[in-house]
Protein backbone atom coordinates (compact mmCIF):
# COMPACT_ATOMS: atom_id res chain seq x y z
CA UNK A 1 0.00 0.00 0.00
CA UNK A 2 1.64 3.40 -0.87
CA UNK A 3 1.79 5.87 2.03
CA UNK A 4 -0.33 8.70 0.13
CA UNK A 5 -3.59 6.58 0.44
CA UNK A 6 -6.51 8.28 2.02
CA UNK A 7 -9.31 6.23 3.40
CA UNK A 8 -11.45 7.24 0.89
CA UNK A 9 -9.51 5.30 -1.50
CA UNK A 10 -10.88 2.62 0.24
CA UNK A 11 -14.59 3.01 0.51
CA UNK A 12 -16.08 1.18 -2.87
CA UNK A 13 -19.16 2.79 -4.92
CA UNK A 14 -21.82 0.28 -4.69
CA UNK A 15 -24.63 1.47 -7.45
CA UNK A 16 -28.12 1.01 -7.17
CA UNK A 17 -27.94 -0.42 -3.15
CA UNK A 18 -30.53 -0.69 -1.80
CA UNK A 19 -32.81 0.41 -4.02
CA UNK A 20 -32.08 2.45 -7.86
CA UNK A 21 -30.76 5.07 -7.60
CA UNK A 22 -28.68 5.05 -4.56
CA UNK A 23 -24.80 4.97 -4.17
CA UNK A 24 -24.24 2.83 -0.94
CA UNK A 25 -21.03 3.54 0.42
CA UNK A 26 -19.36 0.26 1.09
CA UNK A 27 -16.79 0.61 4.18
CA UNK A 28 -15.44 -3.10 4.47
CA UNK A 29 -12.83 -2.73 2.43
CA UNK A 30 -11.22 -0.25 4.57
CA UNK A 31 -12.48 -2.73 7.44
CA UNK A 32 -10.59 -5.18 5.66
CA UNK A 33 -7.32 -3.61 5.29
CA UNK A 34 -5.48 -4.07 8.64
CA UNK A 35 -3.72 -0.51 7.84
CA UNK A 36 -6.65 1.25 6.56
CA UNK A 37 -8.90 0.42 9.61
CA UNK A 38 -6.14 1.14 12.33
CA UNK A 39 -6.04 4.91 10.42
CA UNK A 40 -9.91 5.06 10.61
CA UNK A 41 -10.08 4.22 14.34
CA UNK A 42 -6.10 6.66 15.11
CA UNK A 43 -7.86 9.38 13.02
CA UNK A 44 -11.51 9.02 14.49
CA UNK A 45 -9.63 9.43 17.69
CA UNK A 46 -7.48 12.26 16.79
CA UNK A 47 -10.98 14.59 15.92
CA UNK A 48 -11.66 13.85 19.79
CA UNK A 49 -9.24 16.35 21.05
CA UNK A 50 -9.00 16.41 24.75
CA UNK A 51 -12.75 15.77 25.39
CA UNK A 52 -13.07 13.95 28.53
CA UNK A 53 -15.44 10.88 27.53
CA UNK A 54 -16.82 8.16 29.92
CA UNK A 55 -19.16 6.02 27.45
CA UNK A 56 -18.53 5.91 23.73
CA UNK A 57 -22.61 4.90 22.19
CA UNK A 58 -22.34 3.14 19.25
CA UNK A 59 -25.18 2.96 16.44
CA UNK A 60 -26.14 -0.83 15.10
CA UNK A 61 -25.01 -2.09 13.12
CA UNK A 62 -21.83 -0.64 11.41
CA UNK A 63 -21.01 1.64 14.66
CA UNK A 64 -20.29 -1.32 16.58
CA UNK A 65 -17.26 -2.23 14.72
CA UNK A 66 -15.81 1.12 14.77
CA UNK A 67 -16.78 2.43 18.17
CA UNK A 68 -15.42 -0.45 20.14
CA UNK A 69 -12.22 0.06 19.37
CA UNK A 70 -12.81 4.00 19.48
CA UNK A 71 -14.19 2.94 23.21
CA UNK A 72 -11.02 1.26 23.97
CA UNK A 73 -8.66 3.91 22.59
CA UNK A 74 -10.23 6.68 24.63
CA UNK A 75 -10.59 4.41 28.18
CA UNK A 76 -14.11 4.36 27.44
CA UNK A 77 -17.30 2.11 28.13
CA UNK A 78 -18.88 1.23 25.47
CA UNK A 79 -22.76 1.42 24.89
CA UNK A 80 -24.54 -0.31 21.88
CA UNK A 81 -27.94 0.97 20.57
CA UNK A 82 -29.77 -1.22 18.70
CA UNK A 83 -32.95 -1.71 16.39
CA UNK A 84 -36.34 -2.58 18.40
CA UNK A 85 -36.31 -5.89 20.90
CA UNK A 86 -32.59 -6.92 20.24
CA UNK A 87 -31.79 -5.86 24.24
CA UNK A 88 -32.62 -8.12 27.18
CA UNK A 89 -33.08 -5.86 29.72
CA UNK A 90 -35.03 -2.79 30.65
CA UNK A 91 -34.83 -0.03 27.86
CA UNK A 92 -35.55 3.64 26.79
CA UNK A 93 -37.04 3.77 23.50
CA UNK A 94 -36.95 6.53 20.93
CA UNK A 95 -39.03 6.62 17.71
CA UNK A 96 -37.55 8.59 14.40
CA UNK A 97 -39.39 9.29 11.20
CA UNK A 98 -37.97 8.10 7.82
CA UNK A 99 -38.93 8.84 4.06
CA UNK A 100 -41.36 5.42 4.42
CA UNK A 101 -42.64 5.61 7.70
CA UNK A 102 -40.87 4.90 11.10
CA UNK A 103 -38.13 2.85 13.46
CA UNK A 104 -37.55 2.71 16.89
CA UNK A 105 -33.89 2.65 18.74
CA UNK A 106 -33.18 1.39 22.01
CA UNK A 107 -30.67 1.59 24.88
CA UNK A 108 -30.30 -0.36 28.06
CA UNK A 109 -31.77 2.07 31.01
CA UNK A 110 -28.41 1.40 33.00
CA UNK A 111 -26.12 1.05 30.42
CA UNK A 112 -25.35 5.35 30.74
CA UNK A 113 -25.77 7.19 34.37
CA UNK A 114 -26.47 10.69 34.93
CA UNK A 115 -23.96 13.24 33.99
CA UNK A 116 -21.83 11.25 32.46
CA UNK A 117 -20.43 12.50 29.13
CA UNK A 118 -20.71 10.68 25.58
CA UNK A 119 -19.08 10.34 22.25
CA UNK A 120 -21.87 8.94 19.88
CA UNK A 121 -19.92 7.42 16.68
CA UNK A 122 -21.92 5.77 13.37
CA UNK A 123 -20.34 5.32 9.75
CA UNK A 124 -22.08 7.61 8.04
CA UNK A 125 -24.29 10.55 8.92
CA UNK A 126 -26.56 11.11 6.00
CA UNK A 127 -30.31 12.70 6.96
CA UNK A 128 -29.22 12.40 10.97
CA UNK A 129 -32.21 11.06 11.51
CA UNK A 130 -30.68 8.03 13.66
CA UNK A 131 -28.02 9.92 14.93
CA UNK A 132 -30.62 12.67 16.51
CA UNK A 133 -32.57 9.76 17.93
CA UNK A 134 -29.42 9.08 19.58
CA UNK A 135 -28.62 11.79 21.07
CA UNK A 136 -32.23 12.11 22.46
CA UNK A 137 -32.08 8.85 24.22
CA UNK A 138 -28.49 9.46 25.62
CA UNK A 139 -30.17 12.90 27.02
CA UNK A 140 -33.24 10.46 28.56
CA UNK A 141 -30.67 8.92 30.81
CA UNK A 142 -29.72 11.88 32.07
CA UNK A 143 -26.25 11.66 30.49
CA UNK A 144 -24.43 14.82 28.35
CA UNK A 145 -23.62 14.23 24.33
CA UNK A 146 -19.87 16.22 24.14
CA UNK A 147 -19.98 15.21 20.16
CA UNK A 148 -20.75 12.91 17.64
CA UNK A 149 -18.11 11.34 14.83
CA UNK A 150 -18.53 9.52 11.98
CA UNK A 151 -16.45 8.07 9.20
CA UNK A 152 -18.49 9.25 5.84
CA UNK A 153 -20.78 12.42 5.51
CA UNK A 154 -23.01 12.56 3.08
CA UNK A 155 -23.15 16.69 2.55
CA UNK A 156 -25.80 16.79 0.10
CA UNK A 157 -28.53 15.13 2.57
CA UNK A 158 -27.38 17.75 5.27
CA UNK A 159 -27.58 15.61 8.16
CA UNK A 160 -25.90 18.14 10.36
CA UNK A 161 -29.41 20.24 10.34
CA UNK A 162 -30.84 17.89 12.55
CA UNK A 163 -27.41 18.12 14.67
CA UNK A 164 -27.55 21.59 15.10
CA UNK A 165 -25.52 23.21 18.41
CA UNK A 166 -23.97 19.81 18.16
CA UNK A 167 -20.01 19.27 18.36
CA UNK A 168 -19.89 16.53 14.53
CA UNK A 169 -17.52 15.71 12.96
CA UNK A 170 -16.80 13.19 9.70
CA UNK A 171 -13.64 12.11 8.08
CA UNK A 172 -14.68 11.58 4.61
CA UNK A 173 -17.34 13.70 2.48
CA UNK A 174 -19.18 13.19 -0.03
CA UNK A 175 -21.72 15.81 -1.70
CA UNK A 176 -22.60 18.30 -4.11
CA UNK A 177 -20.68 20.88 -2.08
CA UNK A 178 -16.29 21.34 -3.39
CA UNK A 179 -15.91 21.34 -0.06
CA UNK A 180 -16.85 19.83 2.89
CA UNK A 181 -18.64 21.84 6.12
CA UNK A 182 -16.10 23.35 8.48
CA UNK A 183 -15.81 20.93 11.47
CA UNK A 184 -17.55 22.11 14.71
CA UNK A 185 -14.28 20.62 16.54
CA UNK A 186 -12.35 22.85 17.76
CA UNK A 187 -9.33 23.43 15.95
CA UNK A 188 -6.96 21.38 18.23
CA UNK A 189 -9.05 18.78 17.80
CA UNK A 190 -9.12 18.57 13.70
CA UNK A 191 -6.09 16.75 11.40
CA UNK A 192 -5.62 16.84 7.92
CA UNK A 193 -7.41 13.59 5.78
CA UNK A 194 -6.68 10.67 7.35
CA UNK A 195 -3.26 8.94 5.34
CA UNK A 196 -2.67 5.29 5.82
CA UNK A 197 0.65 4.38 6.67
CA UNK A 198 2.99 2.42 4.02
Amino acid sequence: MEASASLADHIRDVADFPRPGIVFRDITPLLAEPAAFRATVDALAGRVGDLQIDKVVAIEARGFILGAPLAYRLAAGFVPVRKSGKLPRSVEREEYSLEYGSDCLEIHADAIGAGETVLVVDDVLATGGTAAATVRLVEKLGATVVGLIFVIELDALDGRRRLEGRRADSLVHYGASPSPPESTAPPSAVEPTARIPG
